[in-house]
């Protein structure tokens, strides 16, 4: 398990939660503030636009609101940019666990950390809509970015990877982002208490070959600017996912043509 340096501690956010509503707020003081000061600064905010402005403070927070759909807006496009020039890596691994059908015509990838809290908290209502969608092909891109001084999450990866080559997947990785507790004892008792041969696990654990998976997916997600977990993409459109139903619309979305 050591055939790879631990990847670097990402923060649980997503590439579309980058803007800081504060910015937002930021932006109504500071105009708010250059209102004030207009009639002393020479040159200032002309009269008329003055008045608009003190009678339809509303506007200054309508500008914020724009401000950050075009900051959103900017993210996305970048994001949409990145994604086309890794999309088959992105979506057609067949290194990556999947479930659904290989030619669907819509692909819901899922990056992620066993112990990443919110993908914990998402992770029982996202396996409800992989049963709920059974044409859509569901790809986990097991993704460890919290380690700092122990390769725990990077254990269970290589573990969940090891039960994926077994055909154990799907009830070791429910198992996983359930576990209280992420240590290499706990993750091995979930191996086998879910029928993964351990003879064999151990030894695709330690495999270099395991390790590299997992390197590209970290190059993956650097290359395509994504920035903590969870992060959820459809066909090819980074979802800044709040729940299930958010997906779904996506999916509906996607399968639709929209």
């Amino acid at each position: 398990m050591t055939d790879t340096p631990p990847p670097e501690p990402k923060s649980e956010t997503s590439l579309l939660d980058r803007f800081n509503p504060g910015w937002a707020a930021l932006v109504v003081s500071l105009l708010a503030l250059i209102l004030a000061a207009s009639p002393f600064v020479p040159g200032g905010m002309t009269q008329p636009v003055r008045s608009a402005l003190l009678n339809n403070p509303e506007i200054l927070r309508e500008a914020s609101t724009r401000l950050q759909q075009q900051e959103s807006a900017a993210l996305q496009q970048a994001a949409r940019a990145a994604i086309s020039q890794h999309l088959t890596t992105l979506n057609q691994d067949p290194r990556d666990p999947a479930i659904g059908p290989h030619n669907a015509r819509v692909t819901v990838v899922q990056f992620f950390d066993y112990r990443c809290p919110y993908c914990k908290q998402v992770a029982e209502p996202f396996m409800q809509l992989v049963e709920a969608n059974p044409d859509v092909r569901f790809v986990f891109k097991e993704w460890p970015i919290l380690d700092r001084d122990e390769p725990l999450s990077e254990y269970a990866a290589r573990a969940a990877l090891a039960a994926w080559h077994q055909g154990r997947y799907p009830a070791v990785h429910q198992a996983l982002m359930s576990a209280q507790t992420i240590d290499q004892a706990s993750v091995d008792a979930i191996l086998a208490a879910n029928g993964v041969d351990m003879t064999r696990a151990r030894a695709d654990i330690a495999n270099a070959e395991t390790g590299q998976h997992l390197t590209d997916i970290m190059t993956l997600a650097r290359n395509i600017g994504l920035s903590g977990t969870p992060t959820f993409i459809v066909n090819g459109e980074l979802v800044n996912a709040r729940s299930t139903d958010d997906l779904q619309a996506a999916i509906d979305a996607a399968q639709s043509g929209a």
